[in-house]
C-alpha cells in the first residue's frame, strides 16, 4: 500500500494518479496524555490501520495527485540517521572533487559510524528545497529511505527487515564545507522525503532497485542499490546497537555516484523503483 501525508496532516491511500482520504481511520488511534511518546504513532500502529485504510480507500472518492500537497509521509520521526559514503563509486568521485572530499579520506559506516539530521530538516515532495546559503554550494544526494516500523534495539541482521514498515525516496540535500556533516546537512529543507511511503511488502528486495535523479532533464544520478556498501538490513542492525530504534525513525541508506549542485530555479526528479517518482522545485 501507498500511504501519504498531504493538505495538513490529511491521510490518504495512493492509487494511480489519485488519492483516497482515509483520514477518519486515525480516530482507531490510542488517545495519549502528555509525556507523548517519542515515536511515530500512525507508523507504531500502521499493521492494525492497513485494514481499516483498505476498507476506506475503497468506498472513497479519488482526489487527483495533481490538486494536493503532498508532505513528508513520516509526520513524528524520533529521528532522521544518515548513513555516509555507501557506494564505492560514490567515494570514487569524492577523492576527485576537492569541494565534496574537503581534503579528508572518505569512510564508511564502518569507519566513520553514522551521523544524524536535524528533524527540522525534513519536507516532503510539495515543499521546495530552499537554498538558504546562496554564495555556497548545495549538492544533491538521492538516496533510499528505509522508515522503521517496530522497536528495535541490538537486532541482528536477519532480524532486521521485519523491523521495516516501508520505503520512501529521500534527498540528502548537503552544504558543501569544512563544518561538521551533520550540521551541513540538517538546514531547513535539507532532508526531502516522499512522495509517499511503500509498505515493506510491495518492496521484495530493498537491495536491488534502480533510482535515479535528473535536473532540468539531465540525468544526474543513476545506480541500483545493489552497489551499497552496506546493504538495508546490515545498516539497520548496526544501528540499533548504536540507538533504541523507534517506529516512524527514518534512515537515509547513502548516495550512488554522480551527486553535484543545484541552483535557485532549477527542478529536480528523483526516481526509485518500486516506489514512485517525486519533483522538487529549487528556490
Amino acid at each position: 500500500m501507498r500511504i501519504c501525508r498531504f493538505d495538513a496532516n490529511r491521510i490518504g491511500v495512493v492509487k494511480g494518479d489519485k488519492i483516497h482520504d482515509v483520514t477518519d481511520c486515525l480516530d482507531r488511534l490510542p488517545a495519549l496524555r502528555y509525556p507523548f511518546p517519542q515515536e511515530d504513532q500512525l507508523v507504531a500502529h500502521l499493521d492494525e490501520l492497513l485494514p481499516a485504510f483498505g476498507a476506506k480507500a475503497s468506498t472513497t472518492p479519488g482526489i487527483e495527485l495533481s490538486k494536493v500537497k503532498l508532505e513528508n509521509p513520516v509526520a513524528n520521526p524520533s529521528k532522521v540517521i544518515g548513513v555516509p559514503s555507501n557506494y564505492k563509486k560514490h567515494i570514487e568521485e569524492a577523492g576527485r572533487d576537492p569541494m565534496i572530499g574537503q581534503g579528508r579520506p572518505r569512510q564508511t559506516l564502518k569507519e566513520a559510524g553514522l551521523f544524524l539530521k536535524a528533524n527540522t530538516a525534513l519536507c516532503g515532495s510539495g515543499d521546495p528545497l530552499v537554498l538558504h546559503f546562496p554564495d555556497r554550494r548545495t549538492d544533491h544526494e538521492l538516496e533510499l529511505v528505509a522508515v522503521i516500523g517496530r522497536k528495535a534495539k541490538n537486532i541482528t541482521e536477519a532480524e532486521a527487515l521485519d523491523h521495516v514498515a516501508g520505503y520512501a525516496i529521500g534527498l540528502d540535500m548537503t552544504l558543501r564545507g569544512a563544518e561538521d556533516r551533520s550540521l551541513r546537512k540538517s538546514i531547513d529543507t535539507y532532508a526531502t522525503v516522499g512522495p509517499w511511503l511503500v509498505t515493506r511488502d510491495e518492496i521484495a528486495n530493498p537491495d536491488c532497485l534502480d533510482m535515479t535523479l535528473w535536473i532540468d532533464g539531465e540525468k544526474r544520478q543513476s545506480s541500483n542499490t545493489q552497489h551499497m556498501i552496506y546493504n538495508v538490513a546490515q545498516q539497520i542492525a548496526i544501528a540499533s546497537t548504536f540507538y533504541t530504534l523507534l517506529p516512524g525513525d527514518i534512515i537515509m541508506t547513502g548516495t550512488p555516484e554522480g551527486v553535484g549542485p543545484v541552483k535557485s530555479g532549477e527542478h529536480m526528479r528523483a526516481e526509485i523503483e518500486g516506489i514512485g517518482a517525486m519533483e522538487i522545485r529549487v528556490l
